[in-house]
């Protein structure tokens, strides 16, 4: 399976659950392949057939750029080391969820979600702890009874009544047939794979850019997430506007890589901006507007220059 087959497959079950699918981001190096957004739930997708290659430089900016626009990364793929991921498994790279075509369509299209992960020593589900502790006591287990049944120590089962201690396939298969009960919890894909989806850690404060105009932008009073994995240069952001920022000379890859940040800022519901080193000969591309270097000199604050980008917004025109 190459890549592009593999890209395909992805935006073939996002757009079966209705997402709406950005373009492809075709710039190199890349931190995401896809963004993509059914109402609440935004996602950027990576995908790698083999989901080792993935580096950590990488996912920190994947998961960072996740984390500031709220939403979820995602990496799908086909391998792991010498075999195939399995369907209905959920691995985990960089604190990034990762499984294949497979079990996409499986949580998205068919509404299923999976309750297999694997980790170090093979393949594991989490056990409801709550359900296990009920379904013992109405058949009047001891939990020394229910450990010398399943040949574990009794600390084992409390900490599956505890929900910290997740249990091997074959031990929740023995349990659900002893027990008679569903003991597997379902994992949420969208979830706990990294701290925030939602506002950073205040802990988490962002260093001021050393680029020369992202410092200035950040100096009008702007949080701004540098990027350099991405069509854009960083996100930024104030009370009141969020954009992705672009940083160049014109030129005709720069218009390029203008239309693609359009797209995605459209999925991401945020503005798209370019800041233009030298000489602009238009306004906008598409919805990202164009901002000439020698205009932000004129800006005292961050409301003048949202000022500036909802005026010129306004009169966008396709180029």
């Amino acid at each position: 399976m190459t890549k592009d087959i593999l890209i395909h497959q992805i935006i073939d079950v996002l757009e079966k659950s209705n997402f709406t699918v950005s373009s492809r981001c075709n710039i190199r190096p890349r931190s995401f392949d896809l963004a993509a957004r059914q109402d609440g739930v935004l996602l950027f997708c990576k995908a790698l057939y083999n989901i080792d290659s993935l580096n950590e430089e990488t996912a920190s900016e994947m998961k960072a750029l996740a984390g500031y626009l709220g939403g979820t990364p995602m990496l799908i793929g086909a391998k792991t080391r010498d075999q195939m991921l399995e369907d209905s498994v959920v691995y985990v790279r960089y604190e990034i969820p990762a499984l294949n075509v497979q079990t996409l369509y499986d949580y998205f299209v068919e509404g299923i979600p999976p309750l297999i992960s694997a980790a170090p020593g093979g393949l594991y589900v989490s056990i409801d702890g709550d359900v296990l502790r009920d379904a013992r006591s109405q058949l009047s287990m001891s939990i020394g009874s229910l450990a010398s049944h399943l040949g574990v120590s009794r600390r084992t089962i409390s900490k599956y009544e505890e929900g910290c201690m997740d249990a091997s396939i074959d031990v929740v298969l023995e349990l659900e047939e002893l027990l008679d009960v569903a003991l597997a919890r379902s994992i949420d894909i969208l979830g706990p794979f990294h701290r925030s989806r939602q506002e950073p850690d205040e802990n988490d404060t962002l260093q001021p850019p050393t680029d020369g105009i992202l410092s200035f932008i950040y100096g009008l009073g702007y949080d701004v997430l540098s990027i350099s994995q991405a069509p854009f240069n960083a996100v930024s952001r104030d009370c009141s506007t969020t954009f992705l920022t672009g940083v160049s000379k014109y030129s005709n890859a720069m218009v390029k890589r203008a239309h693609l940040m359009s797209n995605i800022s459209t999925i991401t519901r945020t503005r798209s901006v370019y800041i233009i080193e030298g000489e602009s000969k238009i306004t906008s591309v598409e919805h990202t507007v164009l901002i000439e270097r020698k205009e932000l000199d004129s800006l005292s604050d961050s409301e003048e220059l949202d000022d500036l980008i909802s005026e010129r917004a306004s009169a966008t025109v396709d180029y």
